[in-house]
């Protein structure tokens, strides 16, 4: 786990992690902005610093390929075949986190969702 937004592409023709930009990659941009701004501890960009202490993301957020390179994802199969405008939002360093931690991740994102439905 982690906590980040992250943004098509996925992929690259290298298959290596570099930055792979999209035709709409300003869209993606202020879509993973406009979640990552309202959660303090995402757009900070080192949210799970014990764990991976040199992973960053700047303002929360990152290009899929660039973080790491995941060819076949949904994200940009659904880009590609459907027109859909899809991003991954990762909630947290603990990707299993326990029931009775839900309702801090709730407040953490409440504000972040919200923003999200805006921006359609």
């Amino acid at each position: 786990g982690s906590l980040v937004v992250n943004y098509p592409f996925d992929d690259d023709e290298q298959g290596v992690a570099i930055y792979s930009k999209s035709p709409d990659d300003a869209v993606f941009q202020q879509l993973a902005l406009a979640y990552s701004k309202e959660n303090a501890k995402m757009y900070q960009g080192s949210p799970c610093k014990d764990m991976y202490p040199s992973e960053y993301f700047p303002h929360g957020i990152t290009n899929g390929a660039q973080w790491y390179n995941v060819p076949g994802g949904m994200q940009d199969w659904n880009y590609l075949h459907t027109n859909c405008f899809e991003v991954t939002i990762e909630l947290g360093c603990v990707k299993y986190p326990k029931a009775e931690e839900l309702p801090k991740y709730w407040a953490q994102n409440r504000r972040s969702l919200l923003q999200f439905m805006k921006q359609v």
